[in-house]
């Protein structure tokens, strides 16, 4: 009985690491993602900053955050998600002068995006890119004077990416009928509070690890974790800690063959957007299959133009160690966001702090 119950289980398995899902997204928003990352890193190029385009076309990736609404609806989520990405990179990159510290305010930032997140109901991706562009700014090397730079790059990244989704919105989107959503917003409760400290906490002891270990680019260990923690459901979080790992390694082969040729700017650039259209067509239909493209993605967006002289071999293994870590991390997380009578335990506790608060 206990083998059929292991075969049944291992068989479901197996089937959700191949099955993709049905979606009813369409491709405009791929295209569209392409272009709001693409067009900054062209940019750039031109001008001989491939820096300033890399920062930029990271802020461009708030298209994601735009919902099937009015189009009203939809630059007020974009314009507030924005500004949400210029206050993430600033917090981050502000604090980065002390690795403890930076540590630190991560994770109460990590614990404060929760909170919101939750609050407004937000749909995935959720908190996860406020998340990311602050693990990356925390982990800058500090210059007081290039900050203003590097926000306002931010800026009209973002900008950039709403001036197009309103293009979109105008001439494309309203053919095809959105439908209306409404704002909600529900009062904070216990739940939402575990959750939120949780979060905070393994996100720091994600980033702390990784600057413990002194590695070369601590970031990816957040990341990962964040990454990992989205899942809706303990088994789901499981899934993903899985998948992110194996699409991690088999994404590192691509990139190892993709490194491979002698690979130019300009063609990192092309291939940054090529990149950035397969992963959102990929990512509601298969999240494994998705992270192999996230691989070279995000490696080509950190290494930026030293990702043509950089030994393949120890850029593949280094990041493997990072998103392996992280992705552990983010699985003992997952656990911790989902075990029903932890989680009953600190709802009690919580509750039984508000009554003391009130009474006194």
């Amino acid at each position: 009985m206990v083998n059929d119950n292991l075969k049944i289980l291992l068989a479901g398995e197996v089937k959700a690491l191949f099955e993709l899902k049905k979606t009813e997204r369409l491709w405009h928003i791929p295209v569209l993602a392409s272009l709001c990352v693409g067009i900054p890193l062209l940019v750039g190029y031109y001008f001989n900053r491939l820096d300033y385009g890399i920062l930029a076309c990271i802020a461009g990736l708030v298209i994601l955050y735009m919902p099937s609404a009015t189009v009203a609806r939809r630059m007020i989520t974009l314009l507030a998600c924005s500004f949400g990405f210029m206050v993430s990179f600033f917090i981050g990159v502000c604090f980065s002068f002390n690795p403890i510290i930076s540590s630190v305010v991560l994770g109460l930032f990590a614990m404060s995006v929760h909170w919101i997140v939750n609050y407004f109901r937000m749909k995935p991706p959720g908190g996860f890119f406020f998340i990311m562009i602050a693990s990356l700014a925390s982990c800058m090397p500090f210059n007081l004077e290039t900050i203003p730079i590097r926000v306002g790059l931010i800026g009209m990244g973002a900008m950039l990416a709403c001036t197009l989704a309103l293009l979109y919105s105008l001439f494309v989107a309203e053919k095809h009928s959105p439908k209306k959503e409404l704002i909600v917003v529900e009062n904070n409760n216990e739940t939402t509070l575990f959750e939120s400290v949780i979060v905070g906490v393994f996100i720091f002891l994600s980033l702390i690890t990784g600057r413990l270990l002194e590695l070369e680019n601590p970031y990816w260990l957040p990341i990962s974790c964040a990454a990992v923690m989205q899942g809706a459901s303990l088994k789901h979080v499981w899934q993903r800690s899985f998948q992110r790992v194996l699409g991690t390694f088999i994404g590192l082969g691509l990139t190892w063959l993709l490194l491979l040729f002698k690979m130019t700017p300009l063609t990192i650039c092309i291939c940054i957007m090529v990149l950035q259209f397969i992963i959102e067509m990929l990512i509601v239909r298969h999240y494994g299959l998705a992270v192999v493209f996230i691989t070279p993605l995000t490696l080509f967006l950190a290494e930026a133009g030293g990702a043509m002289t950089v030994d393949a071999t120890t850029l593949i293994s280094v990041r493997f160690l990072d998103i392996f870590l992280g992705s552990c991390i983010g699985a003992v997380a997952g656990w911790f966001l989902h075990d029903e009578q932890l989680r009953h335990k600190a709802e009690n506790q919580i509750r039984k702090a508000k009554t003391r608060i009130s009474r006194k």
